[in-house]
């Protein structure tokens, strides 16, 4: 039985109810995988029905979307892969970014690289990855409104937007797909962005649906992070906060062991439930995560387990912000 599939609002493509996020396999963390394995891996999540594949520029940078881009080269047509502008790198390649850019000349300049990485004549979803406050966002849906009309590019999505950014956008360009942050730690899109996607029909991708792995049950309140991994600079992952948070763990625990799944399991089917226009991106660099992770599309969760999530969800308060203060202040703009 292969994963359900879902189409992205009313114009994005079908994808399967899960995808792959790739950032992890070349980027954010100290010792990387191993490049075959990932390669093997990504392969492998094709084989077993996954094909909506997440990456960008600024990953690596460069190097995720060339891995991505050799790993899926034999399955053209059969993929949907987004990736992501915004970013100005360092010409010497070396991680990390000097600021925005989301400058038309530079979105054109950035799509012609990715589509060269990733081995495609066509960018299936291209994302702007943040709101760059410099260029109004009338003249970054214009270029990729031209891009889409060359057909370099197939749908155009924003990452973290704010609801009154989606909608000066999609006057000029239709925004057919979102990204946001989206889990039961992290509820904001719930306010304002999914009832702006309903209303216009717009896809939603929900990027860390499982907490950055808080949601997995595999952390616990005395784990460290090396300091490559964005999670030892995030406040809600430091010790005093971490001990809090895990009562929402505890639930997901709870939940997991009556209906036969795992804490992650339980956290996807739930986002799955919200709306059947959004589609979870679990990041993992493990074949075991990627099966427990499609396992979660095949979890069914009753009204009345939702109504014992959500009230005990209610009850929990998480602490501590999701991003450290100079990355969220790129968020909602």
């Amino acid at each position: 039985m292969g994963i359900p599939k879902r189409k992205l609002g009313e114009r994005g493509p079908e994808v399967s109810a899960i995808g792959l996020g790739c950032m992890r396999m070349s980027f954010g963390q100290k010792k990387l995988p191993d490049r075959k394995e990932m390669i093997k891996l990504i392969r492998t999540a094709v084989e077993l029905g996954i094909n909506f594949f997440d990456t960008a520029e600024v990953y690596g940078p460069y190097t995720n979307e060339e891995l991505v881009g050799e790993a899926l080269e034999p399955f053209k047509g059969e993929v949907v892969i987004a990736t992501k502008f915004g970013f100005e790198l360092y010409e010497d390649g070396r991680s990390g970014w000097k600021g925005l850019n989301s400058k038309p000349e530079h979105i054109k300049k950035a799509v012609e690289g990715s589509l060269r990485r990733l081995r495609v004549e066509a960018i299936d979803i291209l994302y702007q990855h943040r709101v760059d406050p410099n260029v109004p966002i009338e003249e970054v849906a214009g270029a990729v409104k031209e891009l889409i009309e060359e057909g370099k590019v197939k749908h155009f999505g924003l990452c973290e937007a704010s609801a009154e950014t989606i909608r000066r956008a999609h006057k000029v360009c239709p925004v057919d797909v979102v990204q946001y942050e989206y889990s039961m730690w992290w509820r904001k899109p719930e306010e304002e962005i999914l009832p702006t996607c309903e209303e216009l029909g717009i896809g939603f991708v929900a990027y860390s649906p499982l907490g950055k792995g808080f949601l997995t049950g595999a952390i616990g309140g005395n784990s460290k992070f090396d300091e490559e991994d964005i999670r030892s600079r995030i406040p809600r992952f430091q010790k005093e906060n971490l001990k809090e948070n895990l009562a929402l763990v505890e639930l997901l625990k709870k939940i997991a062991e009556r209906k036969g799944a795992t804490p992650s399991q339980i956290a996807l089917a739930w986002l799955l439930v919200q709306k059947p226009w959004i589609v979870p991106i679990p990041g993992t660099t493990k074949l075991s995560h990627l099966l427990e992770n499609i396992g979660g599309a095949f979890v069914e969760l009753t009204p009345e387990e939702l109504q014992e999530i959500n009230d005990a969800l209610s009850r929990i308060e998480i602490k501590g912000g999701r991003y450290p203060e100079d990355m969220e202040k790129m968020t909602y703009l």
